[in-house]
């Protein structure tokens, strides 16, 4: 008999806490498998030994139903960068494990998190330990390698296409040139941005331009691009990746980010939008505005994808599989058999090929021009943006799930 714990790393999503309900789903029904503990925010919560009973939270169907359908995480998160060689604090995390009889530890997280995974497997093989380490994909912005996609993406990507449809429905009401800018998430990765090109088959224009980080953004070529566009209509409407960068690899945004960075040294992004309005403004004159989606791409969970909830549901429940049939230092991933009719398949590859790497838009789905998302990639993203989960309500408003105890330590 041995006891599982899980932990959640990285932004939240609205995918995450169903990753989380299939690790508890497949957990539970393993007579091998004693206690199942949750540790709160990610491997900090394992350091403090802050767990909580995860059967004692999820006491019924219903609670874990209201779990799959719960935005951000459940467990709380955390962005920690373990050291690459500390023998006290990977020995401290092993013996806690030892302590509390687990004997498997699923990590869900994305690029970041998969670092994470990738050291205590590494430490576990160093020491002979038996404790399997898995690793649950979930990012929003879907650039981990080795997956088709990830848990998180697909009901990103629904709530950024029914929002961009409804930005264009509001742009067009004045008789007036203007132009609209979209600021998405993507620090790197352009797929959120690239993935608005499915309006199309609704059959919606907008948006007009898609600037993605994978090419040289030059500001004067984003002008003469705009100015063509208003020769066409009068309402324009631009998608902009966050991380867009000119072509000496500088942020387009330079002088509008605070210059923070985190302990991955990733800096801190915002203000793309509003550098672009402020350019359009003084360069056309035109009215202008930009909007940036900001924390809400992440989390609108009244608006997810079934195929991403279910999806990460599976995800979940397949690595307890794995861990149990005795995998470790993997990480679970999609392979994709179909577009149409859809079908993937799921299995687990080596984190050592997926820790630290990224996975960037394929650049045979941009435009010559560098400013827009060609047909092709509308059959890789329309699968995942499929089916409604509708919220369960009360007083008119969406409950989630939440935790009842406190974390035991």
């Amino acid at each position: 008999m041995i006891n599982v714990a899980v932990a959640q790393s990285g932004g939240p999503t609205c995918a995450i806490n169903s990753s989380l309900a299939g690790v508890y789903a497949e957990a539970v029904r393993h007579e091998d498998v004693g206690m199942i503990y949750g540790c709160f925010n990610g491997i900090d919560g394992v350091l403090r030994e802050r767990f909580v009973d995860l059967r004692a939270e999820l006491d019924s169907s219903s609670r874990l139903e209201l779990l799959k359908k719960t935005p951000s995480t459940a467990l709380g998160s955390c962005r920690i960068k373990l050291p690459a060689d500390d023998e006290e604090v990977y020995g401290r995390i092993f013996s806690i494990f030892e302590k509390h009889n687990i004997g498997a530890f699923f990590y869900i997280g994305g690029n970041d998190s998969m670092d994470t995974v990738l050291k205590l497997s590494a430490y576990g093989r160093k020491i002979g330990s038996p404790i399997r380490i898995m690793g649950v994909p979930k990012t929003i912005d879907n650039d981990v390698l080795a997956t088709d996609h990830t848990p998180g993406f697909g009901s990103a990507a629904k709530y950024i296409a029914a929002t961009l449809r409804e930005i264009t429905r509001d742009s067009q009401v004045y008789n007036v040139d203007s132009v609209t800018i979209v600021e998405i998430m993507g620090r790197d990765a352009g797929w959120l941005a690239a993935s608005t090109c499915v309006l199309r088959v609704v059959g919606e224009s907008s948006p007009h331009l898609v600037y993605l980080p994978e090419k040289p953004f030059s500001s004067d070529k984003f002008i003469e691009d705009v100015k063509a566009q208003l020769k066409k209509r009068r309402a324009v409407v631009v998608a902009v990746s966050e991380g867009l960068k000119k072509a000496d690899g500088g942020y387009a945004a330079e002088g509008y980010t605070s210059g923070v960075v985190d302990v991955f040294g990733h800096r801190y992004l915002a203000g793309l939008g509003k550098y672009l309005e402020d350019t359009v403004r003084r360069e056309i004159g035109c009215k202008v505005r930009s909007v940036e989606l900001n924390v809400m791409q992440r989390c609108a969970s009244h608006i997810a994808s079934k195929t991403d909830i279910e999806e990460a549901f599976a995800v979940g429940r397949a690595a307890v599989k794995a861990a149990l049939d005795g995998e470790s230092g993997r990480m679970m991933v999609f392979e994709r058999l179909c577009d149409e009719p859809y079908e993937i398949k799921i299995s687990s590859a080596d984190i050592s090929v997926i820790a630290n790497g990224e996975k960037p838009f394929p650049s045979e789905w941009i435009n010559p021009d560098g400013n827009g998302i060609t047909d092709e990639a509308i059959p890789y993203f329309l699968p995942l943006i499929q089916g409604e989960v509708y919220p369960e309500m009360r007083a008119g408003l969406p409950l989630h799930f939440r935790l009842r105890a406190k974390p035991r330590a």
